[in-house]
């Protein structure tokens, strides 16, 4: 079951280059695009939501979160945008990690940290 949980996984993350290249075909519906840049900017960053070095839930989102973002994400996808995109192999590169993806998941990690500090200072006071 774990095998076939982590090849079903694997196959979706080469999924992701459609999705990303579906952002900018003007045929994808705004909601899908909202969706497509959200699972892109999460996977492409190199900060996960759930750091990876706390046991077991840390690879919740390798093995949960991003499979269920890109399928939804594929779901919304007109499938004609899909197979143009899946058809022409000028944009079947790999895509990059880049540092200014991590920033929504930092500024996320910040507001949840003011959010803590916040109530501790309240508890003291």
């Amino acid at each position: 079951m774990l095998t076939g949980l982590k090849t079903r996984t694997k196959r979706l993350k080469q999924e992701i280059i459609p999705v990303y290249y579906a952002l900018f075909d003007k045929r994808t519906p705004v909601i899908a695009k909202i969706l497509a840049g959200l699972t892109v900017v999460y996977l492409l960053s190199p900060i996960d939501l759930i750091p990876d070095f706390i046991p077991i839930i840390g690879l919740l989102d390798d093995i949960i979160i991003v499979p269920l973002l890109i399928s939804i994400t594929i779901k919304l996808i007109p499938k004609s945008v899909l197979e143009d995109i899946r058809n022409n192999k000028k944009l079947q590169r790999k895509l990059k990690r880049r540092w200014y993806y991590a920033l929504p998941i930092i500024l996320l990690y910040a507001y949840l940290l003011y959010l803590i500090f916040m109530f501790v200072i309240r508890l003291i006071f």
